[in-house]
């Protein structure tokens, strides 16, 4: 699969950091043989209560430190925590951030801090521009829309975001059966005009790089047949799709 990924045309790979020491090792020399770049994907902080939860973080943190990804994409948090409780971790990413040059990026993600648009501009207003991975297709998922009535949070996410998960989600789900489709081309247009807006306030703060990852992802994600649950496309070819269509319209 990593030579596929390289051979498909992609600047470099999303993934979270193995456990496994010789798995670790493959991806490592892999992404140095290839002159790949990293985005490393921290989910894996787990804890009972807040403070385990937020040693965990740390810990996970510094695992994905460890190759020199561009970025640290987080799933921070649970849903069930408070702002106070949110704030402390954004904090805490941020020292982490000062220490190792590493940006953290939280992202919009369900059952986390950022999974609806009424908890991140809570939260944005108490840590005003921390950096976020924009998925928005969990907030049309949650709210059922395509955001129509939460203008004010989309302008805040826009303004922060510094990488993109460009999965294209609708009103009943996170991802829509095939955005290659006319059917849902009015989903796909919505996504664009919001990855436009992040582009280019992204020009204007003269960052060097902008990071997408097209992230299409397998059943249950996918659609499938309601007897064998066999999805009804090929996940691989989805997302190329989506590497060509954001290719054309961004790469400069």
């Amino acid at each position: 699969m990593l030579n596929r990924i390289k051979n498909a045309g992609y600047d470099g790979l999303d993934t979270w950091i193995p456990d496994d020491p010789v798995e670790k090792k493959i991806l490592f020399d892999h992404l140095q043989k290839n002159e790949l770049l990293l985005v490393a994907h921290q989910h894996q902080a787990r804890g009972s209560t807040f403070k385990a939860f937020q040693k965990s973080f740390l810990n996970e943190l510094q695992k994905c430190a460890e190759p020199g990804p561009v970025l640290i994409n987080s799933h921070t948090g649970q849903d069930h925590f408070t702002l106070r409780q949110h704030a402390i971790l954004i904090d805490l990413a941020a020292e982490f951030t000062d220490k190792t040059g590493i940006v953290v990026a939280h992202e919009t993600h369900r059952g986390r801090l950022g999974y609806s648009p009424q908890m991140f501009l809570s939260l944005a207003k108490k840590r005003p521009g921390f950096p976020v991975t924009a998925d928005l297709s969990h907030w049309v998922c949650v709210t059922e829309s395509l955001l129509e009535n939460f203008t004010s949070a989309v302008k805040r996410v826009i303004e922060s975001t510094v990488h993109i998960h460009a999965r294209i989600g609708y009103e009943q789900g996170p991802q829509v059966p095939d955005p290659r489709l006319p059917e849902w081309r009015y989903a796909l247009d919505k996504f664009a005009g919001w990855w436009d807006d992040i582009v280019a306030i992204n020009k204007q703060k003269n960052r060097k790089i902008m990071t997408f990852t097209t992230e299409f992802g397998p059943f249950p994600y996918m659609v499938a047949t309601p007897d064998k649950l066999t999805p009804i496309e090929h996940q691989f070819t989805l997302n190329l799709f989506m590497k060509d269509f954001l290719i054309e319209r961004y790469r400069t």
